[in-house]
């Protein structure tokens, strides 16, 4: 029998889908209302973390160096008080495979595909994890679809997302290009079902367990080297997986008092699915636009529950601001030698702030660098701007107003941090999460919630009972 292909047809079918593309039940998890059993969703993999840095390594991911920034570290305690400054080390995710740490994800998702009998695999993204997804499919003799949001009504594509489109394609990926709007999903859904292929998706359990070796590979390197775990890791916050994942991997390490702060660039008042401002952000993840609603509103990808819970983790959750990460960019190369993408820059010109308030003897890591080049370089990103009518001047990056102008720090000093109100955070996540609920809340659901808060049941009791809600 022919299935209807019309949107509302497919997405109703959605579940369906997504069981036969994982080969995992997520129902099998749920309450039947809010809670739903999160650490049996991720020891579903089968897989230790052993085991998964075994995969890994078989593909040349992971175990990538962790480099010291000097020459950073110094520019940054001339802005501290004397004795602090922390000494601050980056994780070379630009060592693996395809260039980022999404091979980590990458990498398990596609060996489990391959374990299960799946002639493909199919990604949606516009980042990165296309390119890492290709790149294990390749290797491991596997088929590629990667399905990704990439022009705006006029055919316009964002520099970083073509070039990502042109890596995937390199590594032998089928790429589907589409315009912004709801039709990613759904292309993506019913591409999966007539192709029979394996969700490589960023959100499932497969996919966080991968980054878990990151965070454990930092609690290790700094435990050899310092004889300690670092005081603080600072991952670019998108979707959420590089936070939870990182942090799972820390703490199974035994760094459970390593604070983890998020960091994205502060985009807000663009609209991430609007087709006029889609080409107004000169940054195409690591941003607000991503960053806060997969924060308090997580179950909205492609799987039925995601796996990157990032408000389980996250002890802060600051901003910078696109001038300032393209002004890291150069500062790394410049001072570093060292030329890199943007996303791991997000997280670094966070660093270069939050050192400047921890001891000179403290430790603090940047999860990740990843590769730059063509699209990716700030030129391209800068003259893509200036095309779209975007100001480019060197200011105080608190002028900074996205969608009109990107303002260069005028000298090192002017870097900042904002701080996101984290309670304010939960109380969204909280309220986004009673319409799952068939009735009155449970006890089961409050103490859920009040872990995926990282809060405790007073907390979720005064937010529900702002919001109205019974329990």
């Amino acid at each position: 029998m022919t299935l209807a292909k019309d949107y509302n047809s497919v997405m109703g079918r959605s579940a369906e889908i997504m069981k036969a593309s994982l080969g995992l039940d997520f129902n099998d998890f749920e309450s039947g209302s809010v809670a739903f059993d999160y650490e049996g969703l991720m020891e579903a993999t089968g897989y230790t973390i052993e085991e998964i840095d075994r995969i890994q390594s078989r593909t040349g991911v992971g175990h990538t160096q962790l480099l010291e920034l000097r020459n950073i570290t110094k520019l940054a305690r001339k802005y501290a008080k004397p004795g602090y400054g922390a000494r601050i080390f980056a994780k070379d995710e630009a060592a693996n495979a395809s260039g980022s740490f999404k091979d980590r994800r990458a990498a398990c998702a596609v060996a489990h595909a391959k374990k299960l009998g799946y002639k493909g695999v199919i990604a949606a993204t516009s980042g990165n994890y296309g390119a890492a997804v290709a790149s294990q499919a390749a290797m491991q003799g596997m088929k590629c679809i990667i399905v990704q949001e990439c022009y705006d009504s006029k055919g316009v594509g964002q520099p970083e997302i073509v070039e990502k489109a042109r890596k995937c394609e390199a590594l032998g990926a089928e790429v589907i290009q589409l315009t912004v709007g709801p039709e990613l999903f759904y292309e993506h859904l019913s591409v999966m079902e007539d192709s029979g292929y394996f969700n490589a998706s960023l959100y499932s359990p497969f996919g966080i367990a991968g980054v878990e070796t990151l965070g454990y590979e930092i609690a290790q390197d700094c435990k050899e080297k310092f004889g300690k775990f670092p005081e603080m890791v600072v991952c670019t916050q998108a979707g959420g997986g590089m936070v939870t994942g990182t942090a799972r991997g820390l703490i199974k390490a035994g760094a459970t008092d390593t604070q983890v702060v998020a960091a994205s660039i502060d985009l807000t008042g663009l609209h991430m699915a609007s087709d006029v401002q889609f080409n107004k952000k000169s940054c195409t993840t690591g941003h607000t636009g991503f960053g806060v609603p997969h924060a308090t509103n997580p179950d909205t990808g492609d799987v039925p529950r995601s796996a990157a819970r990032p408000l389980r983790y996250m002890d802060r959750y600051v901003t910078t601001t696109q001038g300032e990460v393209m002004y890291m960019t150069e500062m790394l190369a410049n001072l570093e030698g060292i030329e890199r993408g943007p996303a791991g820059n997000t997280a670094l010109a966070a660093a270069f702030v939050l050192a400047q308030g921890l001891p000179e003897d403290a430790i603090l890591v940047v999860t990740e660098t990843e590769y730059t080049g063509a699209g990716k370089h700030i030129q391209p990103q800068l003259d893509f701007a200036r095309e779209n009518g975007i100001e480019i001047v060197f200011g105080d990056p608190k002028d900074d107003v996205p969608g009109k102008n990107i303002v260069l720090p005028a000298n090192p000093g002017l870097f900042k941090v904002s701080d996101i109100d984290l309670d304010k955070l939960r109380k969204s996540l909280i309220k986004r999460s009673v319409p799952r609920a068939t009735g009155k809340l449970t006890a089961a659901d409050i103490a859920f919630l009040a872990e995926d808060t990282r809060s405790d049941e007073a907390f979720v009791k005064a937010a529900l009972d702002e919001l109205g809600v019974e329990y």
